[in-house]
């Protein structure tokens, strides 16, 4: 589903040109490296878990505490391959965590700027994690098709999903005063949280995706920061590795961010289109993400008509002689542009494209295409 609600751009300044996203999120196969993340006070043994207070049950006055206390409980990590390891413990740190997200989603007061600190400690010593290896990398089978392969699931979802929501919770909270909040939602959180998007859980890719468009939105500071985060992301898949299980979700995001640049559009715009989008034609796993790829080409046409005979000439430099199943795909895309520009740019354009559609040798109908 392409996230179809424009943003209003920023400029913004900032250290967006010395962004790195090293993806150190991905373990290398082995056993799995210690957790990474930042964490908040040690909590209590494990013995010590007990059920707290729910919060209606205690004065207003004491509310800001209990909720510490409740972060407290939900820094505790499980083992959730085994299903009958600690499932009392378990079932507490859901049962908080439900609370928690109630608590914040109810508006039931604002949260002190000291709980607003620990519970993005308390989150991300629950999300920022090593990756498991990669299934080809179990597998041995570095060129099996990614659209083929079986996701690995989370086996801590049940708590997993939990933190995300009440991260989105806090993000989209009109209580949440954004000169607070991006003291703890700074550049070294927003690039974890890229880093997570190359989880092959889609469940975890589909709330980072929610969350990162949300944060977009809502912190204007970080706009930059985050194209040029996702401009290395797409650098590094393109022409380092080809593997990546979130660039869909990524160009998801991007779709609505590019929805909403204003006019006439910054030359950065442009060369991002130019250095990033066009050269994501050229990896063999296109078709898992094209759908979003195309969308978000189209975009840039519709918005400015002369970057068609750009594009064009980018489809034509990237064009699959020799793999029927994506020229299918490019020749979608090339209608979907050559409909979005007009007579003037379709004339300049069409000379190059017919002498590419000419050389072809078609065999789509015989290929089974």
């Amino acid at each position: 589903m392409i996230l179809a609600s424009g943003l209003p751009e920023n400029s913004g300044s900032g250290p967006a040109n010395n962004v790195v996203v090293n993806h150190s999120s991905r373990a290398a196969p082995g056993p799995p490296s210690p957790h990474t993340g930042s964490a908040i006070a040690a909590p209590p043994p494990m013995n010590t878990v007990e059920p707290l207070p729910l919060f209606r049950d205690v004065p207003v006055s004491e509310r800001q505490n209990l909720f510490l206390r409740k972060l407290q409980v939900c820094c505790f990590q499980f083992d959730f391959t085994d299903t009958l390891k600690s499932v009392r413990e378990k079932e507490i740190k859901r049962q908080t965590l439900l609370e928690l997200v109630d608590f914040i989603q109810s508006g039931s007061g604002k949260i002190t700027d000291n709980c607003q600190e620990e519970m993005i400690k308390m989150v991300s010593a629950n999300i920022f994690r090593c990756l498991p290896p990669a299934s080809h990398e179990n597998t041995g089978q570095v060129s099996a098709d990614p659209e083929e392969e079986e996701p690995y699931l989370e086996p801590s979802w049940p708590h997993l999903q939990l933190v995300y929501e009440l991260l989105l919770r806090y993000v989209v909270s009109s209580d949440t005063d954004t000169k607070v909040a991006k003291r703890y939602i700074d550049h070294s959180f927003v690039l974890k949280l890229l880093d997570l998007f190359d989880s092959e859980d889609p469940r975890e890719r589909e709330y980072l995706k929610t969350i990162l468009h949300r944060i977009y939105g809502k912190f204007m500071v970080h706009r930059p920061f985050i194209r040029k985060a996702i401009n290395n992301i797409f650098y590094r898949f393109v022409y380092e590795t080809e593997r990546h299980s979130g660039i869909g979700e990524l160009l998801e995001i991007l779709g609505s961010i590019i929805n909403g640049f204003a006019l006439p559009m910054k030359e950065e715009h442009k060369l991002f289109l130019v250095r990033a989008l066009i050269p994501l034609h050229k990896p063999k796993p296109i078709s898992v993400y094209h759908q979003q790829l195309s969308y978000c080409i189209t975009q840039f046409v519709e918005k400015d008509y002369k970057l068609a005979d750009t594009v064009i000439r980018g489809l034509l430099k990237y064009w699959p002689v020799t793999n029927c199943q994506k020229e299918v795909l490019f020749l979608g895309e090339l209608e979907e542009v050559l409909e979005a520009t007009q007579s003037a740019e379709f004339q300049r354009s069409m000379v190059p494209s017919f002498q590419t559609d000419c050389s072809m040798p078609y065999q789509l109908p015989f290929s089974g295409c």
